[in-house]
This record gives C-alpha cells, sequence and structure tokens, in this order.
C-alpha cells in the first residue's frame, strides 16, 4: 500500500502562520498536522505501506523534506518527495507523481484530520472518504444508488443529492488507472475553475463501470483557517486525552500555575501565575507569566505575558504582551 499526500499550497487562508512554514506542518496537539494524518491512515488501513510520496512546492526547503521523508521512515516505508511549483489543481498534483502511482493506495490532502475505525472495501475499484454533514450545500457530496454505490460527485449542490461530503481521502485498489484518466483530462485539457480535478478522472472511472464505495469516518477535522484549526485542536486533545495519552511533558514547570486538561504542554514550558486550560496547546520552550489561556494554539518557543487569551493563535518564537483576547500573530511577532 502506497500513501500520496498533495500538499504544495502554502494556505493563505491560515495567514500570518503560514508565510513561514508550510500550512501541513503547522502542529496540532503538538503534531504537525500532515504527521497526524498518514499516521492515522496508516492506523486505519492496518496494512504494511510500502511508500510515502509527498508532493510539495520546491521552495518548501529541504529542512521541510527531511521531516516529510522521516514520518514514512518511521512508518517502515519509503519516502519520496515530488514537486508541484503551480497551483494548477488536484490533477495536477497527483499527476506530479505518476512515477509513484501503481498498486494500491491511499490520496490524502494534507489539511484535513480523521478518527475513523473500519474495514476497507478491498473488492470496490475505489473507496472515497465520507463525513455526514448538516449544510451538504457548501461542499462536494457524494450521490449514492441503491447498492450503497457511488455513482456521482456533485459539488456544492444548490438542491439536495445527499449530506454526504467527500473529504479530500481516497482508496485505490489500482492508482495506475486512475493515473491514466487524470493523463487524459491533461492531454485533453479539460479544466474547471483554472484547474485540472481529480474529480474529471474519477468521473471517467465511474463512466466505465469501476465501482466506487463510501468509506465513513466518526470524525473529520479541518484545518483551514484559524478558527476552524484552534476548534480542531481542542478537539483532537479532547480525544487524545479520553484515549489515554500522556499530553502534558514531565518537566513543565509550575509555579503558582495550575493546568486544566485536556492539554499538550511541550518540553521546557514554564507557567507562572497562570491558568492554562482547557484546550491549549503550548510547544517546547514556551513561558506563560500572569495569564489565562483557555481553547488556543501556541507553537514553540513563544513567550506570553498578562494574557487572557481564547481562541488564540500564535507562532513559533513570538512574544505577546496585552489585553487582545481572541487573537492571530505569526512567528517572530512582538505585541507589547
Amino acid at each position: 500500500m502506497k500513501i500520496i499526500v498533495p500538499m504544495a499550497g502554502r494556505g493563505s487562508r491560515l495567514r500570518p502562520h503560514t508565510l513561514t512554514i508550510p500550512k501541513p506542518l503547522i502542529p496540532i496537539a503538538g503534531k504537525p498536522i500532515v504527521h497526524r494524518l498518514v499516521e492515522d491512515i496508516a492506523g486505519v488501513l492496518q496494512q504494511d505501506i510500502e511508500e510515502v510520496a509527498f508532493i510539495i512546492h520546491e521552495t518548501f526547503g529541504t529542512k521541510v523534506e527531511e521531516e516529510l521523508i522521516a514520518i514514512a521512515i518511521k512508518l517502515g516505508a519509503k519516502g519520496t518527495i515530488y514537486y508541484q511549483n503551480e497551483a494548477l489543481g488536484t490533477g495536477h498534483a497527483i499527476m506530479c507523481a505518476k512515477d509513484s502511482l501503481t498498486g494500491p493506495a491511499v490520496i490524502a490532502y494534507a489539511d484535513t484530520l480523521i478518527r475513523a475505525d473500519f474495514d476497507l472495501d478491498k473488492n470496490a475499484d475505489s473507496v472515497i472518504w465520507v463525513k455526514q454533514v448538516d449544510q451538504p450545500e457548501a461542499f462536494g457530496v457524494v450521490k449514492l444508488n441503491e447498492a450503497n454505490e457511488i455513482v456521482e460527485l456533485v459539488e456544492k449542490p444548490a438542491e439536495f443529492v445527499s449530506d454526504l461530503a467527500v473529504i479530500g481521502i481516497y482508496y485505490f485498489k489500482d492508482v495506475a488507472v486512475l493515473k491514466n484518466e487524470l493523463q487524459l483530462v491533461l492531454d485533453n485539457n479539460i479544466i474547471h475553475g483554472g484547474e485540472y480535478q481529480i474529480n474529471d478522472g474519477i468521473k471517467q472511472m465511474m463512466a466505465k463501470g469501476m465501482v466506487f464505495v463510501p468509506g465513513k469516518v466518526d470524525e473529520w477535522m479541518d484545518c483551514g483557517n484559524k478558527n476552524v484549526t484552534v476548534e480542531t485542536n481542542s478537539r483532537l486533545l479532547g480525544f487524545l486525552h479520553n484515549d489515554g495519552e500522556h499530553l502534558v511533558d514531565n518537566d513543565v514547570k509550575l509555579e503558582n500555575a495550575t493546568i486544566i486538561p485536556p492539554c499538550y504542554i511541550g518540553k521546557n514550558v514554564t507557567l507562572t501565575n497562570s491558568t492554562v486550560g482547557p484546550n491549549v496547546s503550548l510547544g517546547d520552550g514556551c513561558t506563560v507569566q500572569n495569564s489565562v489561556i483557555t481553547n488556543s494554539l501556541i507553537q514553540t518557543h513563544s513567550h506570553i505575558k498578562n494574557a487572557t487569551l481564547d481562541n488564540a493563535m500564535i507562532g513559533n518564537h513570538a512574544s505577546f504582551n496585552g489585553n487582545f483576547t481572541s487573537i492571530s500573530i505569526g512567528d517572530y511577532s512582538v505585541i507589547e
């Protein structure tokens, strides 16, 4: 089994945080999004992973590439890096990794996290992961027949089709078939919204009689913008806490301070005259003084003073001393 991860986009809706780090490397509950995504998928599949291929922009740099290769190695798999330097859509991104598009594979976009526990339907030609949603008109959804097979993909339907939204994770029994169909999309310049889309390859596979079935997840957590990323951090902390995962490093220094779980607290963190939690992630090397922090995501080596924070997101090596509550400041920012 292979895992293919298109992640070349910088994530403009999550700025300023993505000005200095690609969105898939933003940490959620102390671990980058793409790390959690790949590990979660491997856990659901319960199969040996042969290769993890990452499609990135070449400007991400050597350090990012080394971190991604390390994810694959941790799973006992080969790590491969491909480049997509033009924003030409999901279909184009996948084809940038065409040398790895053989055999069974999962394709997963690196801006979402899942919680799932089910057996993969290996008799189907493809599985498209979906989640029941309250407002299907805001999503791409699947249409099912009486046999519970996917017969149509509909983008943001004006009239009700179904409430099963496509979350951006796909299994293909032989991903080479998708590669062949996407090559036709590229060759024939089939474009929607100025981009080559994976859906056009999938629709051609459906037209040829291939069987697609839905794979439902228990939880779908988005990381598209600041507010939903902070919410995802809170939800994931709750899941990990209930699973009994150890989230607070043993060397955290408490000086007249209280931690209200669930929280992730990294290494070499000092809390003074403060209350942290619930639903807070604090990265390595942070200090918090005279503050109350709830429902917030703070990355590494940042310093918080005299603050009351809720629904806040703060980057690496930042300094905040002030009265604002729901803030979003990037790496190396100073507000005093």
